[in-house]
């Protein structure tokens, strides 16, 4: 005898909870495979060998009765481990998926018995999980048929199985039988369904009083006042009014293919006016319909299809309807959706603002948010899925590009995350709304509902006690609290009340309590609002559809950054990457991977690609900036000043024409009127917009990554920062091209000030930019790249072209002591390259300060070393020659007093000449270096005055001990000039012995052999001096630096400290052999004619030496013959000029 079923006892909420999950997993594993067995190189390389073709051919035949052992399958038997080890996942998913359907139709066949009444508006757990149950199950088979080599592969793998385990697999004649049934699955589906339709119907006929409110027109939108809190603001404060809540945020594209998918497999009740109302309205929306991801269908030929293989059924009607409805849908359907674009992104904007503003209209307008999100949602998944799919070409409607191409969708994405955000942002206060609302209308009303009904069941009672219970002991200290909330019991006990009470002879019939189900399900949503926003957020406003449209989703970011009005909406793309793991499901875990690297890596992509935008923007006004500041340069008052003082000059012709006048710095600000859009005003509109997007949020989280694209931002503008401060150097090693220190120095000013104006668009600390850029280019390589920096090429600039040339060309440019710079002096021996580069335009006191204020001390004491690398390089070679001459030079020494045997020695003299270039060389390079100290000197007391007291004060008054290298050290850095250069002594220390000579007394006939050939120098034309200049055209006057730099540095470092005598012992040689040219014959004297010349340069000496005193020189040289020199060459330099 068999019992009657119990209602109560089939778990029908249960059962249908996990098999709607368990669907879902189980069609993101079909569709994985698909992809994986539709693309050759995801394959099994056994799958793509040739070799096997015959086997696969003879599977195909054969299936699903598949002979193992046929002699054709013998070679499966070789790779039969590899074969079950790759296969096993397809062929259990396989498995799985008839398990599933075992399951679905057993669940379907007990809906049946049971009798259960759907209606989507009472109860709406339990028939929307019917249909989404129906929906996925039909995906689900029409997916299964799309999978190529399915039958290979289930063949395949029982064979080989078969070859280990000596029998087939258990599940494999039943698989082999589904998958021939489901070959075309609809036939085999619209059997199943007859007996299902009785409830499928009504469930459909449901959907009458929702689906056309929702499948609106734009213009009914708007005339309706849909989404608009405005269109009625008495009642601004007020729920809305609807008794059927969870209807209002339904997805459009789900009720459509329950429609659709529902009515093909039941389609002889297409004769039902309602049914066949839902059933056109459904295919004119669209004529792509999705199954899982990016696979769908193109519905109206699949339908015609399918009716067309349903023999004897004279469905020829209902071919000829389809056919007419697509040609609707081609011809009408995108316009409606683009007009529905058009209008959602006005209301989705009104509605951010005025939450944004009155965050707490958040409590009762909450509902308005997901209304928004799902109308939303569901056109963007219209616009991808048919933006990709486009119709077969034998249609005649031709289609808009217009209508799929949007330029303003960013816009409606931003919103929509902007709406999400704010959600978040104030969950708490919709907590805090909702929970008052529940205890202090919802209880109370439920309680009402449950008095007044006449007759309830024990289960049922309990259940609504427990209901009401667990909502009425709510109260606000909960939020207050922070405490944890867990409504989903309260869920899942109304969806088992639900299927208790729809059921035929209910003990409690909700159909007769219709007040009763709808107030149930407004209190199931007040729950969600409370303890499941984030889910309600995914489930209205998720955008991970967008993982498998990559290239339409590139497309529209790279169309948002050409459109300037969509740069601020840019930054939503790399939010939506954060909804990709939204699409994966815990049945298929071997995806998370992928998916999760897809996503950080385009979020990655996306803020690059904004970042680069923002960086040529500022790249450009930073160009127009210096252009403005470069016209402010005071070179180009020159042609100013010449116009104003020929207007005061009468011209002899008056009606000569005039050229027009230049346009002067500061005319480009001048406006007739505002509607004049200057390229800098559409910059930075641009850098406006561009910027908003950056500043949007703090973090973009992405899978298990988190972006900061303000971080982006400022890294990348710190490169581009980096490159634009070497690039304006303008430095061109072939043609030894540079930029002027003070030109550059202007040029990186201009854009600091325009980068500091970056603070007022977007919330980064400017001054950290500068704090990693600038002190990178005090450094001879950057930290970036490793690329040379400004500190680097202007060494290598001065040292190798300006004072190689001054060294070179000798005559042509000069050290003036009084103008504090390297002078080019005008010769008839000028060659076109010296005069083209004018050295006091570069190496002046003021571009040295402006090469200082560039680089720092850090730079100027790398440019430091660098020239003293040089100078000892030129100590080591002088140190060679005074060993070829060392027997000589030791005898002059001692016979500085007997002028025959002198006069005799310096004929037995070599390289004289040598020496004196060699020691010139020297004295013009720490001659620059004086400068260059000097300059760095007035920018640190400028800029650090307090701190440079102190350091002058540390140098003065430390005395004479082990510290005083150290002191010396920090004062040379600091500009401060020492007895003798600290990084000089470095220089020299770190020489090697020159053939184990001893170094002290090689120094000492160095100075020797300086001193005697001090008088050679009187020969040269070129030792002129030039009072206008304080110097002599061959720079030898810098020799009075050279002497007492190297014997100072030299003696310091190999001697006991005796500088001051070694000096006297020079100075008593030097001015001997001075002293003998006076007494030399009056054709010697024609031959010595620049005799003054150097007598003075013996003055420059002492007064350059801290050790040498004009008393020592007045008792070994005469005051006079100076007087008279002094008076002789300016003179001479008087007469010249």
């Amino acid at each position: 005898m068999s019992r009657a079923m119990v209602p109560s006892q089939q778990k029908l909420a249960e059962k249908l909870t996990i098999l709607n999950d368990r669907g879902r997993g189980m069609l993101t594993r079909i569709y994985n495979i698909k992809k994986m067995l539709g693309n050759p190189q995801n394959k099994p390389g056994f799958l793509t060998d040739k070799a096997y073709e015959p086997v696969y051919r003879y599977l195909l035949r054969r299936f699903p009765h598949v002979d193992s052992k046929s002699s054709t399958l013998q070679v499966i038997n070789n790779i039969k481990q590899d074969v079950v080890k790759s296969l096993s996942l397809y062929y259990f998913t396989f498995v799985d998926i008839m398990d599933f359907k075992d399951h679905v139709v057993d669940l379907l066949t007990t809906i049946d018995a049971c009798q259960v009444h759907m209606d989507v508006t009472l109860n709406y757990d339990l028939t929307v999980n019917y249909l989404n149950l129906i929906s996925t199950y039909v995906s689900l088979m029409i997916l299964m048929s799309r999978v190529e080599d399915r039958r290979v592969v289930l063949s395949l793998y029982n064979v080989a199985y078969e070859y280990l385990n000596a029998s087939s697999d258990p599940s494999f004649p039943r698989l082999g039988q589904m998958v021939i049934d489901y070959d075309i699955p609809l036939r085999k589906l619209s059997e199943e369904f007859v007996p299902h339709s009785r409830v499928v119907v009504p469930a459909l006929l449901s959907l009458h009083k929702i689906y056309p409110k929702r499948n609106l027109p734009a213009d009914q939108m708007r005339a309706t006042g849909m989404l608009s809190l405005l269109a009625e603001p008495l009642k601004i404060m007020n729920v809305p009014n609807t008794d059927m809540v969870q209807c209002e945020y339904l997805s459009l594209d789900s009720m459509e293919k329950w429609i659709i998918f529902s009515m093909m497999l039941c389609h002889t009740y297409l004769q039902e006016a309602q049914l066949w109302d839902l059933w056109k309205t459904a295919l004119q929306s669209g004529y792509i319909v999705q199954l899982c991801r990016d696979e769908v269908l193109h519905i109206h030929s699949y339908i015609n299809t399918f009716f067309e293989s349903l023999k004897g059924h004279n469905l020829h009607k209902r071919i000829t309807e389809v056919k007419d409805l697509q040609h609707q849908a081609l011809q009408s359907s995108p316009a409606i959706h683009r007009e529905r674009r058009k209008f959602l992104r006005s209301a989705l904007k009104e509605l951010a603002l005025i939450f944004t503003d009155q965050p707490g209209l958040l409590g009762p307008k909450g509902l308005y948010v997901f209304q928004a999100l799902a109308v939303a949602r569901d056109e963007i998944h219209w616009l991808l899925r048919h933006f990709d799919n486009p119709p077969s070409k034998k249609h005649t409607v031709k289609l808009s590009q217009e209508d799929f191409v949007d330029r303003q969708l960013p816009e409606l994405l931003f919103n929509m995350e902007e709406l999400k955000s704010l959600l978040r942002k104030y969950n708490q206060v919709v907590q805090r709304y909702f929970v008052q609302y529940l205890a202090g209308y919802d209880a109370v009303l439920l309680n009402q509902l449950i008095q007044n009904l006449a007759h309830c069941p024990e289960d049922e009672s309990v259940i609504l006690s427990s209901l009401y219970n667990t909502i009425a002991g709510l109260s606000v200290k909960q939020v207050e609290a922070n405490e944890v909330f867990d409504f989903r019991g309260v869920r899942l006990d109304w969806f088992r009340l639900q299927a208790y009470t729809s059921v035929s002879r209910a003990g409690l019939v909700l159909r007769d309590h219709q007040d009763l189900g709808k107030h149930l399900n407004m209190i199931v949503f007040h729950t969600k609002l409370v303890d499941y926003l984030d889910e309600l957020i995914n489930e209205t406003g998720d955008l991970s559809i967008y993982c498998f449209y990559h290239q339409i989703f590139e497309h529209q970011f790279k169309q948002c950054m050409e459109f300037p009005a969509q740069h601020r909406f840019s930054i939503v793309f790399p939010i939506i990457c954060g909804h990709f793991m939204n699409a994966t499901h815990e049945l298929c875990p071997e995806e998370r991977h992928s998916i999760g690297t897809t996503s950080v890596q385009y979020a990655h992509w996306f803020l690059k690609e904004m970042s680069d935008e923002v960086n040529q923007v500022i790249t450009a006004i930073c160009e127009e900036q210096c252009m403005l500041n470069y016209k402010l340069l005071p070179k180009h008052s020159a042609a100013s000043i010449l116009q104003s003082s020929n207007k005061h000059k009468k011209n002899k012709d008056k009606k000569k024409q005039v050229g027009p006048e230049e346009e002067k710095p500061g005319t480009e600000s001048v406006r007739k009127n505002r509607e004049n859009f200057t390229r800098m005003d559409k910059l930075h509109m641009a850098l406006t917009e561009l910027c908003y997007a950056i500043n949007h949020c703090n973090v973009i989280q992405v899978w298990e990554h988190g972006f900061v694209p303000r971080e982006f931002f400022i890294q990348h503008l710190e490169t581009r920062f980096n490159k634009a401060l070497v690039g304006m150097m303008m430095y061109n090693p072939d043609t030894s091209e540079i930029a002027k220190p003070s030109e550059l120095l202007s040029s990186v000013k201009a854009i600091m000030s325009v980068l500091q104006g970056l603070e007022n668009y977007v919330q980064i600390d400017i001054a950290r930019v500068f704090n990693s850029v600038l002190p990178q280019q005090t450094q001879a390589t950057d930290s970036f790249n490793g690329e040379k920096t400004i500190t680097a090429n202007y060494t290598n600039w001065y040292l190798e072209v300006l004072l190689r040339r001054v060294t070179v060309n000798i005559g042509q440019i000069v050290y003036s002591p009084n103008h504090k710079a390297f002078v080019t002096v005008a010769t008839d021996n000028n060659s076109k390259e010296n005069l083209y580069l004018a050295a006091e335009e570069y190496a002046d006191l003021t571009e040295l300060r402006a090469l200082a204020e560039l680089i720092g001390p850090y730079g100027m004491r790398y440019l430091g070393e660098r020239l003293m690398g040089h100078v000892a390089s030129q100590v080591d070679e002088l140190k060679k020659l005074v060993i070829q001459n060392k027997e000589v030079l030791f005898n002059m020494r001692t016979s500085f007093d007997k002028p025959e045997v002198m006069r005799d020695l310096f004929r037995r003299l070599g390289n004289v000449d040598s020496v004196l270039m060699r020691m010139t060389i020297i004295g013009i390079l720490l001659s620059f270096r004086s400068l260059a100290q000097d300059a760095l000197l007035d920018v640190l007391e400028d800029r650090i005055p307090f701190l440079m007291a102190s350091v002058q004060d540390l140098q003065h008054f430390v005395p004479n001990m082990k510290d005083t290298k150290v002191v010396n050290e920090m004062a040379s850095a600091a500009g401060l000039s020492c007895d003798i250069d600290p990084l000089l002594i470095s220089a020299l220390r770190s020489q090697k012995n020159v053939a184990n000579e001893s170094d002290y007394e090689l120094a000492c006939l160095l100075m020797v052999f300086v001193a005697v050939s001090i008088p050679t120098l009187a020969k040269k034309d070129v030792s002129v001096f030039k009072a206008s200049l304080e110097g002599n055209l061959s720079n030898c006057h810098c020799l009075a630096k050279a002497v007492n730099q190297i014997a100072g540095a030299l003696f310091t470092i190999h001697g006991p400290g005796d500088v001051s005598d070694r000096l006297q012992e020079f100075l008593a040689l030097a001015s001997s052999s001075l002293l003998r040219l006076g007494q030399s014959q009056e054709q010697e004297k024609e031959t010595f004619k620049n005799r003054e010349s150097v007598y003075i340069l013996l003055d420059l000496i002492v007064q350059e030496s801290p050790y040498l005193t004009m008393d020592l020189l007045e008792s070994c040289f005469p005051y006079a013959l100076l007087r008279n020199a002094y008076h002789t060459v300016y003179k001479a330099s008087a007469v010249d000029n």
